[in-house]
């Protein structure tokens, strides 16, 4: 199970609402750290992928001006109630994660 992503899918008409928190740092690397000075560290999310029945149904290329533990809402036709959801996230510096879950 995911432990940075919470996510809830509910099917109505054929068509998903897809809703997901990502808890994530998303630092720009433009800060400083206010005690020492120094510059803190880019960590940002680069790819978001949504899937469904084994296609994919978002694909998201993100940058540093993404706000921390982002929140991302979607929509999606031909879905329905029991099929299977997963989104994934790959950050700049190769940290990953992913969950599965079934539509509601």
């Amino acid at each position: 199970m995911a432990k940075s992503i919470k996510l809830r899918a509910k099917a109505k008409d054929g068509v998903a609402t897809v809703k997901a928190l990502i808890s994530h740092p998303m630092e720009t690397g433009l800060r400083k750290d206010k005690k020492s000075g120094k510059p803190i560290p880019a960590e940002f999310i680069q790819e978001v992928v949504c899937e469904s029945g084994g296609k994919t149904v978002l694909s998201a290329q993100w940058g540093s001006a993404i706000s921390k533990n982002p929140f991302l809402s979607f929509k999606f036709s031909g879905a329905k109630s029991g099929d299977s959801i997963k989104i994934s996230w790959v950050d700049n510096k190769g940290n990953s994660d992913s969950i599965d879950s079934k539509i509601k």
